[in-house]
């Protein structure tokens, strides 16, 4: 199976009731993708448009979809990261509720971050966790560890920065936001949407016992920011900004923004591609960035910007 190359959904979804938690970037393109192919399928979003049919789920707020709106469920996929105080909001808030749902699968998109720094090492599924440097990467640890023990047929997601169409370097290189910044052997890791869709319906096919309970989703080149934005450039040709040394910015950087050049690790994907058999779509971000233009130069407007 080759990312969104399917042509049918899995037939256990195909029988069954879809509800993604989480309505962002991944979780309406899989809602998306489900649909194509005919499956059934809810999602949730903290304000949903009108005209749809997506359920409210705020927890910050307490509104919650109804019971009713639940009911059926057989597959689920919770998006949706931790809350301020480090919980995760879908077990504090639906915890009892989903213990009452038919599920045969529950996955969890968590993050790489939990691995910590390994100053440029490679870790895999078996590798020890952090600790983590960051908060949020606490945080993360600590969800994953609270839906492992809920006792529900869980698959843990492990992914690290998502790019695809509308989200990725081409965009901030033509709003002349992008900033060159080189920080000597440091790389990151990155998967493509299509990616983690086409991933996350590989596993559904498989049969429940074959599915690993926690599972790296990255793809085959960790590289350089400054590598990623070079080929940006390249595809649109245009000039690069001005490079700049991480150590001289590093205290003009936001505190968020510092975080990400904190840990340096490469993640192995080699469950995922050798062990489950599934191929990626873009094995690198040469040839995501590329079916990322294809995408953007069709949309109206493209022409006149930059």
């Amino acid at each position: 199976m080759t990312g969104l190359d399917v042509k049918a959904l899995p037939a256990e979804l195909a029988q069954g009731q879809l509800l993604v938690l989480g309505g962002g970037y991944t979780g309406q393109h899989l809602a998306a993708s489900v649909r194509r192919l005919g499956g059934s399928v809810r999602v949730s979003r903290r304000q949903p448009e009108p005209s749809s049919d997506d359920l409210t789920f705020d927890s910050r707020s307490g509104l919650l979809p109804p019971p009713a709106a639940l009911a059926g469920t057989t597959h689920l996929l919770v998006t949706i990261p931790p809350d301020p105080e480090g919980h995760d909001p879908v077990l504090q808030s639906l915890g009892e509720q989903l213990q009452q749902l038919p599920l045969r699968w529950v996955g969890y998109l968590s993050s790489t971050g939990v691995y910590g720094d390994r100053q440029g090492g490679w870790v895999t599924e078996t590798s020890a966790v952090g600790p983590p440097l960051q908060r949020r990467s606490a945080a993360r640890l600590a969800c994953e560890q609270a839906w492992q023990a809920s006792g529900l047929p869980l698959q843990i997601f492990r992914l690290p920065g998502i790019y695809g169409p509308g989200r990725n370097p081409l965009l901030s290189l033509r709003r002349g936001e992008a900033r060159l910044i080189h920080k000597a052997g440091q790389v990151f890791g990155r998967i493509h949407r299509d990616d983690i869709v086409g991933a996350l319906l590989h596993c559904l096919a498989l049969p429940p016992n074959q599915r690993p309970p926690l599972l790296n989703l990255v793809d085959q080149q960790p590289a350089p920011s400054s590598e990623l934005l070079g080929f940006a450039a390249h595809l649109l040709q245009c000039p690069l900004p001005p490079c700049q040394n991480f150590e001289a910015i590093a205290p003009q950087l936001s505190p968020m923004a510092l975080s990400f050049w904190q840990e340096n690790r490469r993640v192995s994907n080699q469950l995922l591609t050798e062990g489950l058999g599934y191929r990626l779509l873009y094995p690198s971000y040469r040839e995501g960035l590329r079916a990322c233009l294809s995408v953007e130069e069709q949309l109206p407007g493209w022409g006149n910007q930059g």
